[in-house]
């Protein structure tokens, strides 16, 4: 039996899910931080959080429809669960360091401008 599209199907919606709830809470609490780097500019600050947030949308959801094409074929139950865990764990690993990375940039862009 082939469990590809039954795969495909959960890898998306646990993806995705994942995705939207920590998109929400860094766009909640992001706004804080970037405020704090940026002081007296509330209105910038809203929106460089707002294109954070459908940057980080649309590469990480995208990423994540694209990885279905180099899946092997899933033809066992235990192989279904393995490339689910394997799959939705590198999201995580790539959500992970695009935050980190965003919050170097945005402090190292924050410091040029309190500097200049």
């Amino acid at each position: 039996m082939n469990f590809n599209i039954a795969a495909y199907g959960f890898f998306l919606t646990v993806a995705i899910y994942i995705i939207i709830v920590v998109g929400k809470t860094c766009y909640k609490n992001g706004n804080v931080y970037v405020m704090e780097l940026l002081h007296g500019h509330q209105d910038l600050c809203l929106r460089i959080n707002r294109v954070l947030l459908a940057g980080y949308y649309l590469l990480n959801i995208g990423y994540a429809a694209t990885t279905l094409a180099s899946w092997e074929k899933v033809i066992t139950a235990s192989q279904f669960v393995e490339f689910i865990a394997v799959k939705t764990a590198l999201i995580i690993a790539i959500i992970a360091v695009l935050h980190y990375l965003n919050i170097f940039i945005l402090t190292k862009y924050a410091h040029k401008l309190i500097n200049y």
